[in-house]
């Protein structure tokens, strides 16, 4: 049986690859969603990538993986920092949540340092580009084979 798993973004990063480069890199949001897919074959998931930029948007999806009790990768970008609503819905996850960030938020502006997502997800993996998702889908796998 494989495993459902949904990688969720945030707002901007479905303007990936022309979103400032030099920091989120130059593959496309499109490309993205193929690597992730492509990762996720190869380890037995069934991954299903979205993007929003929309808050109320993002935390439906949310309570979906919720109630489906489905494993979460999430950027969740700019409302890492202050949203309560994110976070109150991340609590509710059964499943594994491993919140991702392509840069590394800790060596970027100070109001970037705070994770209010971060006190409940499983783990966070961050500063290894498109990459970071790709070791969030390796550990999803990783977990769910363990236990």
């Amino acid at each position: 049986m494989t495993t459902r798993v949904l990688v969720l973004n945030g707002p901007n990063l479905g303007r990936l690859g022309s979103r400032e480069p030099d920091v989120y890199g130059d593959t496309s949001y499109t490309g993205l969603v193929e690597q992730c897919q492509r990762t996720g074959a190869e380890l037995g998931l069934e991954v299903e990538v979205r993007q929003t930029d929309d808050e109320s948007e993002l935390v439906g999806w949310l309570h979906e993986a919720a109630d489906g009790g489905l494993p979460v990768v999430l950027n969740p970008a700019a409302f890492t920092h202050y949203s309560y609503a994110l976070r109150d819905a991340c609590a509710q996850l059964t499943a594994p949540l491993v919140e991702v960030h392509i840069s590394n938020p800790a060596a970027r502006e100070t109001f970037r340092h705070t994770s209010v997502v971060a006190a409940v997800a499983t783990g966070t993996i961050a500063g290894f580009g498109l990459g970071s998702y790709l070791l969030a889908l390796r550990a999803v796998a990783l977990g769910l084979t363990e236990g």
